[in-house]
């Protein structure tokens, strides 16, 4: 299934939750890439990747079964709910169910973007917590929590301890919702899928100490060659502490975004290649005293800390110039970043 196709069948849907999420949650699976849910039994034990997966709650021996939307074993519970879009639709959700049962009406049919809505989205979350709490004491504590509004947006929360409750937004406190629209970017797609697949492979912690080695392979491989080049190995480290440092400015906003792997790029043309040290040169003046810089066509800060009192650059090849852009644009270079300010 194509985002398209996915958008056009989901984008419509609005305050049917029991007839829609089982069909939505299949659809969703087939756009990510990911195999269908298995067929549930009469044995939770079995049902490992499932729809209406049976938990049992025990409040002070009051026994009672609650049902997860959809469970994956080991790496999430999934529940659902489904806002309206307007409060003419809302009515007649409600409206549609006055003929089922009163344990079989989902209640919480609200305008999306509204007080109420937010809340049933939160009430939601403490829902699918109640489920994680509920689950067998032999099973892998999931690491994700999902909420998903049908055909609106998937609010995601992690847990990688793997144990208690405390879920938090991922991957952060202002991106942990998806709207709908987010699905058609495959790194969303991919995000999602590992969810299902490899959970473990998005912990940050994990992830950041992979690619802190990359990287680390990088410099070194790029020291090594300066160094053979006949340049001392102190010089060497404060040329790459200075081009890090001003990739770390460019991820987190400090300069323009793409401003300086931008200029690297321009001057790895072979007519403009002989002329990078001395951009390089007049870019971490300008950082150091803070002003208007040329190459970057914005006004810069003033940045403490001596690292750019020295502002010697050094020549560098093509190859070179590929070696020392391999760590940018990435979001995940800012820890070792700024681990190597730190230490500096």
């Amino acid at each position: 299934m194509t985002y398209t196709e996915f958008e056009a069948r989901w984008k419509p849907a609005g305050g049917a939750e029991r007839a829609n999420y089982g069909l939505f949650l299949q659809d969703l699976c087939d756009l990510i890439g990911v195999s269908r849910p298995d067929p549930t039994t009469d044995n939770p034990a079995q049902d490992a990747y499932v729809l209406e997966r049976a938990v049992e709650f025990n409040d002070h021996g009051k026994r009672s079964t609650g049902r997860i939307d959809l469970y994956k074993r080991g790496c999430f519970v999934l529940e659902t709910k489904q806002g309206t879009e307007t409060p003419d639709q809302q009515k007649a959700a409600e409206r549609a169910e006055l003929g089922l049962s009163a344990e079989k009406r989902r209640k919480g049919h609200a305008v999306r973007g509204t007080t109420k809505w937010g809340q049933m989205m939160q009430t939601a979350r403490q829902q699918a917590l109640g489920y994680v709490r509920a689950l067998p004491a032999d099973e892998p504590r999931p690491l994700f929590v999902l909420v998903a509004d049908v055909g609106y947006c998937i609010d995601v929360y992690s847990n990688f301890a793997g144990v208690g409750d405390q879920f938090v937004p991922f991957p952060d406190q202002t991106r942990y919702r998806l709207p709908l629209s987010k699905l058609a970017d495959e790194e969303t797609r991919d995000m999602l899928r590992l969810i299902w697949t490899d959970p473990r492979e998005l912990d940050p912690s994990r992830r950041s100490a992979r690619v802190t080695r990359e990287l680390a392979e990088y410099l070194a491989k790029l020291s090594t060659q300066l160094e053979r080049a006949g340049q001392s190995p102190d010089l060497v480290a404060q040329f790459l502490m200075r081009c890090l440092f001003t990739m770390f400015s460019e991820d987190v906003g400090l300069i323009p975004k793409d401003s300086f792997t931008g200029m690297l790029r321009q001057y790895a043309q072979p007519e403009l290649r002989e002329y990078l040290p001395d951009a390089l040169q007049t870019l971490w003046r300008t950082m150091d005293a803070g002003g208007f810089s040329p190459d970057l066509k914005a006004r810069v800060r003033k940045f403490n800390g001596k690292l750019f009192h020295d502002a010697r650059a050094l020549p560098l090849t093509a190859d070179q110039i590929e070696l020392l852009l391999k760590p940018t644009g990435q979001p995940w270079n800012r820890p070792f970043l700024a681990r190597c300010w730190n230490g500096r």
